[in-house]
C-alpha cells in the first residue's frame, strides 16, 4: 500500500488519540493506535513498524474502519459463524432419542458407537472424538450405575424419604422441651483380605500391592448424625454386642428423659431381636428393606477404606490400630462426613 490510505473522517486525531489511552482491550487498543497515527499523517510503512502489524493487514483494518467506524475494530473472530455441524437439529433429535434404547448391536454407548451412528447417517468416517462431543454436547456424561437390589421396592423408598423429615418434625413438636436428634446407623465389614484400589502412578510404572487372601475380620459401628460422626469397633455382629455397643452410644450422646436420639437402620436380624435391649430415650426407625441406597452411613465406608487400600497388614491388631485412627481422624472432620452422608431430604433442622 501507498503512503498515503483515504480514511473517512469518523473521528479526528485528538478523538481517536483519547480512545487509545482508554482502551483496555490490548488488540483494539492498538488497531485506535494505528487509526490515529494514519490520520496524524503518518506514512502506513511508520504505523507498521511501530505496531508490529503488516502494511497489508493495515489496509484490511482501514477497509474495516471506513465501513463500520469504530465498531469495525478489535478481534471480531468471535463472530465468526463457525464450521457447519456435522448433525443439523432433525440428526441431533434422533440421536437423542436413540441414545435412551441400547445400540444397535446391544452393547453400550460409547463415542465410538456413537461415531458410529453418525457414519451411517452422514456416509462419512467420523472420528470417535465427534461422539464423545455430541455425547456431552446432548447432556450426556459417564457415570457408573447406583446397585438396587432387585426385591427393592422403589416406591416404599419414595414414601419414606417424603414422609420421614414431616415425622421427624412432628415429634419435635410434641415436646418441645425435649431435645431430638436423628442419627444414621450401618456396620462395615473390614479385614485382611486385600482392598485393591486404582492410584495414580508414572507412566510405564505400575504400582505393585502385597497381599494374602485371608478371612479374619473386624466390624465398624458407625453412627453417623450426618454432621458428626462416631465409631466403634468390634470383632462380630451380634445382639449382644449391640446391645453393648447401643448403649455406650446411648451414653455419649446423653439421649434419656431430657433427649430422644432417632436412630436410622437397617432391618438386619440382630436389629430387631427380641432379646435387644434399647435404652431410654433411643428409638429405632427402620429402613424400607433391601434400601440401602437410604442410608447415610453406608457412604463412610469407601472414606473409612482409603488408609487399608492396596495395604499388606500381618494381623487384625495391625489392621484394628489404623481402623482406629482413621476413625478418629474423620471424627474430627465433619466436613468429610458431612460431604458424604448428608443426603437433600435428611432432616436438616436437627
Amino acid at each position: 500500500m501507498g503512503s498515503k490510505v483515504y480514511l473517512i473522517d469518523h473521528l479526528n486525531a485528538d478523538e481517536l488519540y483519547q480512545r487509545y489511552r482508554e482502551e483496555q482491550d490490548p488488540i483494539k487498543r492498538t488497531h485506535l493506535q494505528i487509526l490515529w497515527l494514519l490520520t496524524s499523517g503518518r506514512p502506513a510503512k511508520v504505523a507498521a513498524e511501530m505496531t508490529g502489524y503488516s502494511q497489508r493487514w493495515i489496509s484490511v483494518l482501514v477497509g474495516r474502519y471506513n465501513e463500520a467506524g469504530v465498531d469495525g475494530l478489535g478481534d471480531l473472530r468471535r463472530f465468526n459463524p463457525g464450521s457447519r455441524p456435522l448433525l443439523d437439529a432433525e440428526k441431533r433429535e434422533r440421536l437423542d432419542r436413540a441414545l435412551d434404547h441400547p445400540p444397535p448391536d446391544g452393547g453400550l454407548w460409547t463415542g465410538w458407537r456413537v461415531a458410529q451412528w453418525m457414519c451411517g447417517r452422514l456416509g462419512r468416517l467420523v472420528s470417535p472424538r465427534r461422539g464423545r462431543e455430541y455425547l456431552r454436547r446432548l447432556g450426556f456424561t459417564r457415570q457408573v450405575p447406583r446397585p438396587r437390589h432387585a426385591q427393592g421396592d422403589f416406591a416404599a423408598q419414595e414414601r419414606f424419604k417424603a414422609d420421614f423429615r414431616a415425622r421427624m418434625e412432628d415429634l419435635a413438636r410434641e415436646d418441645p422441651d425435649r431435645s431430638v436428634e436423628v442419627w444414621a446407623f450401618d456396620e462395615h465389614r473390614a479385614g485382611l483380605k486385600p482392598v485393591i484400589r486404582k492410584v495414580w502412578a508414572r507412566r510405564g510404572q505400575r504400582p505393585l500391592a502385597r497381599g494374602h487372601q485371608r478371612f479374619q475380620w473386624v466390624y465398624v459401628f458407625g453412627f453417623v448424625r450426618p454432621a458428626t460422626g462416631e465409631w466403634f469397633l468390634a470383632d462380630a455382629v451380634n445382639t449382644a454386642m449391640f446391645n453393648r455397643i447401643l448403649a455406650a452410644f446411648a451414653r455419649d450422646v446423653g439421649a434419656g428423659p431430657d433427649k430422644i436420639v432417632v436412630l436410622v437402620l437397617d432391618g438386619a436380624g440382630w436389629h430387631v431381636a427380641k432379646d435387644l435391649q434399647v435404652p431410654d430415650g433411643i428409638r429405632l426407625e427402620f429402613l424400607p428393606p433391601y434400601s440401602p441406597e437410604l442410608q447415610p452411613a453406608e457412604h463412610l465406608w469407601p472414606v473409612i477404606n482409603e488408609p487399608l487400600a492396596n495395604q499388606y497388614f500381618h494381623t487384625l491388631a495391625d489392621l484394628d490400630e489404623v481402623l482406629a485412627e482413621r476413625c478418629c481422624d474423620l471424627a474430627n472432620d465433619q466436613d468429610r462426613i458431612k460431604s458424604s452422608t448428608q443426603f437433600h431430604w435428611w432432616p436438616a433442622f436437627i
